[in-house]
């Protein structure tokens, strides 16, 4: 008799340990991305990172007014980043779904940061070209 009272005990604590595991994973797989910021950053597992209105969930997260930072060369040699808009690629994108897969992490684009500075100058009616991050003007100012 006293095996079966050990397994018994055993046969709880596996139980325990189970609803513990699925309490844990409940959450994966959420659907319902919500932020409180206007644009959100996206980072995938090949490196890239792009920036945009996030909506919907897994499997597939859509991307609107999509921006990316683009590392250039100056004609003194010197490397900068650039925000580019995404749209002006021959097939003239207007949405962007990506993997859910993929993602690694995304974080809120907070409304005075730099990159948030960049996007309202990319979006005013008399943007010109893009502004690397050498010519634009320091934040707050």
């Amino acid at each position: 008799m006293k095996p079966t009272k050990h397994l018994a005990h055993g046969t709880w604590r596996w139980g325990l340990a189970f609803l513990a595991v699925l309490a844990l994973f409940s959450g994966c797989g959420v659907t319902d991305l919500r932020f409180s910021t206007e644009y959100q950053a996206v980072f995938l597992d090949n490196g890239q990172a792009f920036i945009g209105k996030l909506e919907g969930g897994a499997p597939f997260l859509a991307l609107r007014d999509v921006f990316y930072v683009k590392r250039t060369v100056t004609p003194d040699k010197k490397e900068v980043n650039v925000l580019i808009k995404r749209g002006s690629e021959w097939h003239a994108p207007d949405l962007m779904r990506i993997n859910s897969e993929h993602v690694v992490y995304i974080e809120p684009v907070a409304p005075d940061s730099r990159v948030a500075q960049l996007i309202r100058e990319a979006k005013a009616p008399s943007a010109g070209p893009p502004k690397t991050e050498e010519q634009a003007p320091p934040a707050g100012k």
